[in-house]
């Protein structure tokens, strides 16, 4: 405390705090301009390079997007992902990261030699549609989930969570006569809250933002999620590309509709953040520290 009542320490906090600011507006202005520009005219768009406020309000852009059930139907999809998703990653992230949190586990080094080797070599984009299509997942939604299931990176960090548990517990549980799948859903999970929320939050904006298993996996446009389709837009609106997306929406305002694309990806996860922040801090740290 007495750093900060010396000149010295006064000048750090002015200092830290304008470096703070100045890093915050870089971060947040950018935002601000995306959103006006959104609701601008196409010309104001092409005339302004930058302005925090339209001169003229205009939801062409918007009305463009939800011209049809389209867009709409692509949101069922997007939703249903992630949600299906993020439940089926973290099962299985925890299911299986406990147990490798055991020392006594056999084959445990094993095991986690082979994730890590996946972390490094992947299996690569033709062999993984090859074992796809094979499973006959093409054209499903289990196609936009279980390739990529789990993420050895967050496996390896939550299963360093668990090994930061104190034993303690788990020993007086079993005395009390509780199984290891007792002790794993009363005790380790209950405890576990931040580093479940942090995941939950990972899992999910992964699933929200990915389109290119969709475009790998998914033909039949009625099962294409937010992403695709709005990347699908995008490119109508630079180039008449022809197709079912082509005839569903004519004369683009390209230059506001790219920025109406990012606010409509961006929104949902923007709501769905605040439930989360107040694990997120906590549980992005504990886990890392300790290897």
């Amino acid at each position: 405390m007495k750093i900060h009542n010396t000149p010295a320490g006064r000048v750090f906090d002015v200092f830290n705090h304008i470096i703070l600011l100045f890093i915050g507006l870089v971060t947040f202005l950018p935002f601000v301009y995306i959103v006006a520009g959104s609701f601008a005219t196409e010309s104001e768009v092409i005339e302004r390079s930058f302005f925090i406020w339209p001169q003229t309000f205009s939801l062409n852009a918007y009305e463009y997007i939800f011209s049809t059930t389209t867009f709409v139907r692509s949101i069922g999809v997007s939703v249903l992902v992630t949600i299906g998703g993020t439940i089926v990653s973290l099962f299985l992230t925890l299911t299986m990261a406990y147990p490798l949190s055991r020392k006594g586990l056999i084959g445990r080094n094993m095991l986690l030699n082979m994730i890590i080797f996946t972390m490094v070599f992947s299996g690569g984009m033709v062999p993984t549609y090859m074992v796809v299509r094979t499973l006959g997942l093409l054209d499903s939604l289990w196609a936009l989930i279980l390739p990529l299931a789990i993420n050895p990176f967050y496996l390896i960090i939550v299963k360093n969570f668990f090994q930061m548990l104190p034993h303690e517990l788990e020993e007086s549980a079993k005395i009390d006569g509780c199984s290891e799948i007792g002790i794993f859903w009363r005790i380790v999970l209950p405890l576990s809250k931040p580093v479940i929320a942090t995941f939950t939050l990972f899992y999910a904006v992964f699933y929200w933002n990915d389109f290119f298993q969709a475009l790998l996996y998914i033909s039949d446009s009625s099962k294409w999620p937010v992403q695709l389709l709005l990347q699908q837009i995008m490119n109508v609106a630079d180039t008449r590309l022809g197709g079912e997306v082509d005839t569903m929406f004519q004369e683009p305002p390209a230059e506001t509709l790219k920025l109406a694309v990012i606010v409509v990806a961006t929104l949902p996860i923007l709501l769905f953040y605040p439930f989360l922040q107040k694990h997120f801090a906590k549980g992005i740290l504990i886990g890392s520290v300790k290897g």
